[in-house]
This record gives C-alpha cells, sequence and structure tokens, in this order.
C-alpha cells in the first residue's frame, strides 16, 4: 500500500516540479521506512528499484510521454538495469532519487537514477535500458521519433564509457536469456 502511496504523491506534485526536458533531472525525496527495509535494517535492493520506477515515472509525467503514449497506444518497456550499491540508506534517513534520461540510440534508450544522502553522497547508482513500445504496429520506436513527437529538437550524446560497458554486458545477457542458455567463462 505504501508504494501506491508514494505513486500517489509523486502524481500530484509533478505539475509543481515543472515540465521535464531532455538533459534535466527528477528529484524526488523520501524517506527510508520501516517497510523498506531488510535483516541490515537498510534500504532492501527491491526498494531501490521500485523507487527507480517512481522517478522514471515524474519523468514520463512531466515530459508529456505518458499522454503521449496514451494517444499512441505505446507502451514503456524496461529491457534491463545496472546497479551498484556504494553506501547504505539506513531506516529513517533522507535520501533524494535522482534521474535523467542520458542519451538513446535507435530504439534503447538510457536512464539513470542516483540515490543521494543529504549530505551528497551518492549510495547507489542504477543505470536502465528501455524502450518505447507500440502495442499497434507490434515494434519498438525509435526515439528520435518518440523525441520528436514530443516537440523537442536534440540529438542524443554518444554513450560515455560506463553506458557502453553497460550496454554491451545487457545485450551479451539478454542474448543468452533469449537462447535459454547460461553464461559461461
Amino acid at each position: 500500500m505504501y508504494v501506491w502511496l508514494r505513486f500517489a504523491r509523486m502524481a500530484a506534485t509533478a505539475s509543481k516540479r515543472g515540465p521535464y526536458r531532455p538533459g534535466g533531472e527528477s528529484r524526488l525525496s523520501f524517506r527510508c521506512l520501516p517497510t523498506d527495509i531488510d535483516f541490515n535494517l537498510h534500504l532492501n535492493n527491491a526498494r531501490y528499484l521500485m523507487l527507480a520506477d517512481l522517478g522514471r515515472v515524474d519523468i514520463f509525467f512531466r515530459s508529456g510521454l505518458f499522454a503521449l503514449m496514451r494517444r499512441r497506444n505505446w507502451a514503456p518497456m524496461l529491457g534491463g538495469v545496472q546497479t551498484a550499491f556504494v553506501r547504505e540508506v539506513r531506516l529513517w534517513q533522507r535520501f533524494d532519487v535522482v534521474s535523467s534520461i542520458e542519451t538513446w540510440e535507435g530504439t534503447q534508450v538510457i536512464g539513470k537514477h542516483q540515490f543521494v544522502h543529504e549530505n551528497g553522497e551518492v549510495a547507489a547508482l542504477v543505470l536502465t535500458t528501455a524502450g518505447v513500445y507500440d502495442r499497434t504496429a507490434r515494434r519498438f520506436v525509435d526515439m528520435g521519433e518518440v523525441i520528436r513527437e514530443l516537440g523537442y529538437e536534440v540529438t542524443a550524446r554518444p554513450p560515455n564509457e560506463a553506458e557502453k560497458a553497460f550496454i554491451t554486458s545487457h545485450a551479451s545477457l539478454r542474448a543468452a536469456a533469449k537462447e535459454g542458455r547460461m553464461l559461461k567463462d
């Protein structure tokens, strides 16, 4: 239930944060609650992904993507995630989730979610790969088309080294999963 309360709060306050533009960020503030923790009394790994979801959905609302997807019968599809946990978020600690669209190529978009303590230290970094699926045409939509449909005239920057490594690693893992095989050395 608390997940839906956080979602409702994010949706109700989205307009106060202003429109999201490519190159911008979503910043959502949270407190680590008893329902968020594991036996180590810190934010559990599943909660990081759920809170990153809220950052993505905030971007969908504020950029106009949510309304566009409804009109066009499109759906966002998460392809994969990579997470680095570097500091704990302890019970009752306040933190922000700072989300952004980093770059895109073809039908793939790379997102970034940083979990940031009040003192500015990063607790975790989550990279995501995703796309927009056209349910009618049964295909993924080129991200350039999505950006144009949103009314932006912006081009994607080239992926940085960390993003390239993530894209390569994700492609290998995805291929293995599709083939139903285990990864080997």
